[in-house]
């Protein structure tokens, strides 16, 4: 038995296309603990979202491919199951929060069908039971006179409304992990804090295990457990939430959290990392960030640089990982 609720280890994901084989995920190894949120951070493109649709299971294959790894839930690798045990476990066992709920809601069926049919498809329940559930579901998730609003369509609603109908579709099933897929993109800094404050809620009440995918630094600090930096299809850095933001020891993180607005420097102009993401297909060789690091040297051009430990919990794949430790502590010193 695997001691994690989930386990990706070592998954290779690419796309074939026309103008070639794009690598999107790159060796992707982390866990997942009951009760336990993890961070999944890094510019877009870096295959946070793909990593998350291949867990799902909702990979589009063709073009997608998976090449190598194991996802290993409960113990049991998700990628060796038959397709009818998979879609037991999608939903029931391990839901998603998609980014966009416009596009992710039917827009001809009203929020409590889309609800309810979840309750009928995985629990075998009649419409009038599905209908009572999405009821309790939607004041669960804090929508005002759900009675009333349950037969409403998507378009009716606000776009944190609709992504709370979202989280109530996803926790319907009392799902044992939950993804969240940019859960507060596209919505105010006050409706973004309440969508949080939702979802941990909600986690703490079901203990579930939560992936929360984003870019948005300050929506993780006091949200996370641990956090994973991926850049380029690879975790570049890894550890707690409060080491790394204090001692990051990848020059990729360093530039992120350098770039992140703070009270103290009003008026500055922002930092913003040099150059733009490499393309995923032509990678460059050595170390993928190594057009854009201050840090760079030979070995980073030719060698793809291995997790090392920094510090029990703390990984980084960068050769030269101790400089920029060293700088960032004694900055702080």
């Amino acid at each position: 038995m695997s001691e994690h609720l989930l386990e990706v280890d070592d998954l290779y994901v690419e796309f074939r296309t026309r103008d070639g084989v794009a690598k999107a995920i790159n060796g992707v190894s982390y866990t997942l603990d009951a009760g336990e949120t993890l961070a999944v951070l890094g510019e877009s493109g870096s295959g946070k979202s793909v990593t998350a649709q291949t867990i799902m299971g909702i990979l589009d294959m063709p073009p997608g491919f998976i090449t190598g790894g194991e996802i290993r839930y409960k113990g049991s690798d998700l990628l060796q199951l038959p397709e009818k045990e998979r879609q037991k476990i999608r939903g029931a066992e391990i839901a998603m929060i998609f980014q966009d709920s416009l596009s992710a809601l039917n827009p001809v069926f009203t929020v409590g069908d889309q609800i309810a049919e979840m309750f009928q498809v995985h629990r075998g329940m009649s419409k009038k039971e599905g209908m009572k559930r999405a009821v309790d579901l939607m004041e669960q998730v804090r929508i005002p006179a759900a009675k009333e609003r349950v037969k409403d369509y998507p378009h009716q609603f606000s776009g944190g409304m609709r992504q709370r109908i979202m989280i109530a579709m996803a926790i319907s099933l009392d799902p044992a992990v939950l993804i969240a897929d940019e859960p507060t993109t596209a919505l105010d800094v006050t409706v973004q804090a309440q969508i949080m404050e939702l979802l941990q809620d909600l986690q703490r009440e079901r203990n579930m295990g939560m992936i929360l995918i984003t870019h948005d630094l300050g929506v993780v600090a006091g949200v996370a457990d641990k956090i994973a930096v991926m850049y380029a299809g690879r975790i570049v850095e890894d550890a707690d939430v409060l080491t790394l933001y204090g001692e990051p020891a990848h020059p990729y993180t360093e530039g992120l959290l350098a770039s992140m607005p703070r009270v103290d420097t009003k008026g500055e102009e922002l930092y913003a990392i040099k150059g733009l993401p490499p393309s995923l297909l032509a990678l460059p060789p050595g170390c993928n960030f190594n057009p854009r690091c201050p840090y760079k040297q030979e070995i980073c051009l030719r060698e793809v640089p291995p997790r090392q430990e920094v510090a029990p919990g703390h990984g980084s794949a960068c050769h030269f990982w101790e400089e920029v430790y060293r700088a960032r502590t004694d900055s702080a010193s």
